[in-house]
């Protein structure tokens, strides 16, 4: 669930204005306060709660309940103190208390809400939300959606989320529900019916497509949820979702030219999520791997995502065709990717594996010594510089390199040995037959078993 914390722990600062018959939507710490005692003992809780002394706080409470037993503010502080100890009893008491006081301030239902959320008792929970939606509607529905599911009761739940869609537009998180429920088949098999007379009646509500789609697609009719999806494109030509679909449906047809353009279509739209995005992106690469002639669109794609702060991607499709040992593409990628992660040191040891996996070991010597500016202890670094190096028979630089670099190896057999292989080649590039049977005779020590 969405939770959305209304109030933490709101701190008061002189503005304690009006008595409590007055205050029916003020927040409860801004409330006036009658007698010294009972204002002493209120700001000595208020100070209290602030530095987690909640049981000290609680002492301070009960003067001030005592003092003023039927007011609600105190009840509502004495909740906060109690839900922050996880006395979740007493929590409840304080909150109901507060709300039998005084119905009309929803910071006490919110506090209630709290207690039911975080004691899981959702059946409890879902009428406060139903009260607190009296406040503000839309912002507790989606609450409601997500109560509605973990009590099983689907029904309300779709129609909820119908609602909304109308309303406010789709999410992600209601989305998933929704697929959630019309995976069950006790939605599924009646709906579609009921979905395409839904189309016949109100042919530009978005929703109703998505979800008959979705039923189609979920029971292999991929020819009817295609037929859905450009009837949708008719009837909304506006509607990005329309081209989720239909980038799908290209793919499989093996409709490049079609399928690229449905995916610039998601991937320019504001309302389409990113994590469907990326996997738009994802099924146009493994489509692009099998057809090259498409690698130009995958560029421009990639550009999409230049701004995304979770996933490199232009990394992991490097990654990709890596794995696939299209060392060229992957070059391509981890080369833009460095553009604007200059330092990540794993996709420049990528980049250089890439180099010598494509025998560009110009480009390689190149780049290797250049980082060792960046990474001057990283001992790869020097080992590629030297392997670049043998491989242009400058079998001196490569000496040069690989012993500067040896000494930063550290618990890495495998890289120790290849060390030690390329200082054999420098010196059999070099003539020294000696040395380098002792540098081959000790990478081979390096990688027996037990060694």
């Amino acid at each position: 669930m969405n939770r959305k914390i209304l109030f933490c722990g709101l701190l008061l600062s002189g503005m304690l204005l009006a008595p409590v018959v007055s205050r029916a939507q003020e927040e409860p710490d801004k409330i006036a306060l009658a007698n010294d005692k009972f204002e002493n003992n209120f700001y000595e809780a208020l100070k209290q709660k602030g530095i987690e002394n909640y049981d000290k706080a609680l002492l301070a409470l009960e003067v001030c309940r005592a003092e003023e037993p039927n007011n609600p503010v105190v009840y509502h502080e004495m909740g906060k103190n109690y839900l922050a100890l996880k006395n979740y009893p007493e929590a409840e008491k304080a909150f109901l208390k507060a709300t039998q006081l005084d119905p009309a301030n929803r910071w006490y239902w919110v506090g209630l809400y709290d207690v039911y959320y975080q004691t899981q008792n959702y059946n409890s929970a879902i009428p406060i939300v139903l009260k607190l939606t009296e406040w503000r509607k839309e912002y507790y529905q989606e609450d409601l959606v997500s109560l509605y599911m973990y009590t099983d009761q689907y029904d309300k739940a779709l129609t909820l989320i119908d609602e909304l869609e109308e309303t406010v537009g789709h999410t992600e998180r209601r989305e998933m529900y929704k697929l959630q429920i019309l995976s069950d088949n006790r939605y599924n098999k009646p709906e579609k019916e009921a979905l395409e007379e839904a189309i016949r009646k109100n042919p530009k509500l978005e929703s109703n497509y998505l979800e008959l789609i979705y039923l189609y697609s979920e029971s292999n009719e991929e020819e009817k949820a295609a037929k859905v999806a450009e009837k949708l494109q008719k009837e909304i030509p506006e509607s990005d979702w329309a081209q989720v679909s239909l980038f799908k449906f290209n793919l499989n047809d093996n409709k490049g030219d079609e399928a690229a353009k449905s995916m610039f279509r998601v991937l320019g739209s504001e309302k389409i999520d990113r994590k469907i995005k990326h996997r738009v992106l994802n099924e146009f690469l493994i489509y692009t791997n099998n057809n090259p002639e498409y690698e130009a669109d995958l560029d421009r794609a990639v550009g999409y995502f230049e701004d995304d702060k979770e996933i490199n991607v232009p990394k992991e499709v490097g990654k990709f065709f890596f794995t696939k040992r299209n060392f060229n593409q992957a070059t391509h990628y981890f080369q833009k990717s460095l553009e604007t992660n200059a330092d990540d040191i794993e996709t420049i040891e990528l980049l250089l594996y890439s180099y010598a996996e494509d025998n560009n070991f110009a480009e390689l010597f190149n780049m290797s010594t250049q980082y060792t500016e960046l990474y001057p202890t990283h001992a790869r670094l020097y080992y590629f510089a030297g392997l670049a190096a043998n491989k242009q028979q400058q079998f001196k630089k490569a000496k040069e390199w690989l012993e500067n670099g040896i000494d930063f190896v550290v618990e890495d057999k495998e890289l120790e040995a290849g060390f030690n292989r390329q200082l054999g080649e420098a010196y059999a590039g070099l003539g020294d037959e000696k040395k380098k049977e002792a540098y081959f005779s000790k990478a081979n020590k390096l990688l027996k078993p037990g060694e």
